[in-house]
């Protein structure tokens, strides 16, 4: 069995999440995201594309309900001892077998939280579920319960967490030996899913991002390559993954000599990252921290140029995408806690001098003082 933590630290994620659904007055769960499936069993599956949900009730008694494929996917990954298989046929509404678990459960009238908000459920599996189960029980929507346990990290999470960062610095490593005048930005990419592969690491939860020249200025991936010219800028996003944990970083690179506002914008997403670190103690909000991205690009006059959100929580996360709620944006008041690993990026696009730049790094919240930076690269300006 794949297990990638002890017995005792799933018991462990188990009781946190039946004392939460007692305080929310939940009879049961139904799972659908595969990151909270994954954080409680230890599931591994990129199956969610289908219908499938884990069943929890308040006792701790879980039943998965998913395809064939993932029968023998779920037995030699995870915890899960009752499995249940619906069956591929035309017609067929998978949400009438989870009503009959949920039935032999004696689940009728109970309070039942779903996860509605996850790329695991799609609209159209929420609607059958929604008339199936309309006058089963009283569907309430916890979509936010399993990922706000899921932001505090345990002792064991912050060692997937750390391994997770060193792939990312030799992936950087990698990035910079290969980039260069006439460099293919293919060639940089491989070389970077080369030092993570070679070394254990897995597949991230998204592409990695890398655009040069004015597609520089773009902060998702986006399909075809170019070589760099002498003169120009490279902007890349990618993180190491371990056990599927993640610990993203973020750069832009100069290739030739860097303009005067290459190095202007250089020093404002350095003094950026810098409030947002001294913003990331406990007590704070993600709110405060976006304040404070805000507040130091806004005071450079670059406020058209930068973003509305400045980073995010990380942690094990399937496709499409590594980000973990909560975000860093003006509004949100989550409070910072201890051991959240929590991902900033200062994000500089100026479209009329068609010039980027971006900082990003990784760091894990302590009780007291400043956050613990996980990269062993300084956030200096890179040219090639």
């Amino acid at each position: 069995m794949a297990l990638h933590f002890e017995r005792k630290e799933y018991s462990d994620r188990m009781e946190r999440l039946n004392k939460a659904m007692a305080e929310q007055k939940l009879d049961c769960m139904l799972l659908f995201a595969q990151e909270s499936m994954y954080w409680l069993t230890g599931y591994d599956t990129f199956g969610f594309c289908f219908f499938q949900c884990l069943v929890v009730t308040s006792e701790g008694e879980m039943t998965l309900l998913t395809r064939a494929p993932d029968l023998r996917q779920a037995q030699n990954t995870s915890i899960i001892q009752n499995i249940e298989i619906w069956t591929d046929r035309g017609g067929f509404d998978p949400t009438r077998d989870l009503e009959e678990i949920l039935a032999e459960l004696d689940m009728v009238g109970a309070r039942i939280g779903v996860e509605y908000d996850t790329q695991g459920l799609t609209g159209k599996s929420a609607m059958l579920l929604n008339a199936r189960l309309q006058t089963f029980g009283e569907l309430e929507d916890a979509s936010a319960l399993v990922p706000g346990l899921r932001s505090v990290k345990s002792a064991a999470e912050l060692e997937y967490v750390r391994k997770a960062a060193e792939l990312s610095d030799f992936a950087y490593d990698a990035a910079i030996d290969k980039t260069c005048a006439g460099a293919d930005e293919g060639e940089i990419l491989a070389a970077m899913h080369s030092e993570i592969f070679s070394r254990g690491g897995d597949y991230a939860g998204n592409e990695f991002i890398i655009g040069s020249g004015s597609d520089a200025l773009l902060c998702r991936y986006k399909s075809g390559r170019r070589k760099l010219d002498a003169q120009d800028q490279l902007t890349l996003e990618w993180s190491g993954a371990a056990a599927h944990y993640h610990a993203a970083m973020m750069r832009t690179l100069v290739i030739g000599t860097p303009t005067a506002r290459h190095v202007e914008l250089h020093e404002a997403a350095t003094n950026a990252l810098s409030a947002v670190e001294n913003a990331m103690m406990v007590g704070n909000t993600f709110s405060d921290m976006f304040e404070a991205h805000a507040g130091a690009l806004d005071d450079a006059n670059l406020m058209r140029h930068r973003m509305n959100a400045c980073g995010y929580s990380l942690g094990a996360a399937f496709t499409p995408c590594w980000m973990d709620p909560p975000m860093i944006y003006s509004g949100n008041d989550t409070k910072i806690e201890e051991r959240m690993v929590i991902f900033a990026h200062m994000i500089i696009f100026d479209s009329e001098s068609n010039t980027a730049m971006t900082i990003g790094q990784s760091f894990v919240t302590r009780a007291e003082g400043a956050p613990q930076c996980l990269s062993r690269h300084d956030t200096g300006l890179i040219t090639r």
